[in-house]
């Protein structure tokens, strides 16, 4: 056997369960890294229009949108959904889950902000279905929010949830402090900069979420909330939401 050929099947040995904690990572690395196929960079979370109206102008006051969000916001419902449908699809209760799955698309301040969340829940289960199946893993509905697609697919790959709930907060973060170098509120240093400031904050809301139930849920993010429905009617866009 060449000697290239038996380094990669070692190396996916390593795989096997009892590393089962590389595996999750990496699958974690995977699904949540830009470069999955679910086209979060065409949306901003309604940021834009926060960018185009001067309440996002710098690093500060974005890293101030982004922390609000992840402790008062969209970002906090959806880890607390995340966790809920994490936990009905590892007991294996459908019933539940479909019901979390129907409020999950239901729970938006706005319809761009809805078309963000399913679209990307249905173009993450067509990339899982075609490259990582998994028995465990199948449509509740053709509108599958996106933290209860990512949540159904992670425990169907027997992913724990804090490690879950920590990827899923830092990999939207990533994706909003992009969105905000696109619009050149900040630049790659500035975005990185918001994100190490960020991490206690993000893991704070893992944990958060962790130890919620679906009677936490609930924003107080007014502001955010209402650029996402003005940005249906502004002039000039960038981003989808």
């Amino acid at each position: 056997m060449p000697a290239a050929t038996s380094t990669i099947l070692t190396m996916a040995d390593d795989l096997t369960p009892q590393h089962a904690g590389g595996r999750s990572a990496l699958l974690l690395q995977v699904w949540l890294s830009p470069s999955f196929p679910v086209g979060a960079f065409a949306y901003s979370h309604g940021l834009e229009r926060a960018a185009e109206a001067g309440l996002v102008r710098d690093r500060a006051s974005l890293a101030q949108w982004i922390g609000d969000l992840l402790a008062h916001g969209s970002i906090r419902n959806d880890l607390i959904i995340l966790a809920a449908a994490w936990r009905a699809a590892s007991s294996g209760n459908q019933g539940e889950l479909q019901d979390i799955a129907e409020l999950a698309a239901a729970l938006h301040p706005s319809a761009e902000r809805q078309m963000e969340s399913l679209n990307q829940g249905r173009a993450f289960l067509d990339a899982v279905d075609a490259a990582w199946p998994a028995p465990q893993v199948r449509r509740l509905t053709p509108n599958l929010a996106y933290p209860v697609a990512v949540a159904t697919t992670a425990a169907g790959h027997g992913i724990a949830l804090g490690p879950l709930l920590e990827a899923y907060a830092t990999a939207f973060t990533g994706n909003l402090t992009s969105a905000a170098i696109r619009l050149s509120v900040v630049g790659q240093t500035g975005a990185q900069r918001i994100l190490a400031d960020l991490l206690p904050a993000i893991i704070a809301a893992a944990r958060i979420a962790e130890d919620s139930m679906l009677d936490d849920l609930g924003s107080a993010t007014w502001v955010a909330d209402l650029c996402s429905m003005e940005h249906e009617t502004q002039f000039t866009r960038l981003f989808r939401s």
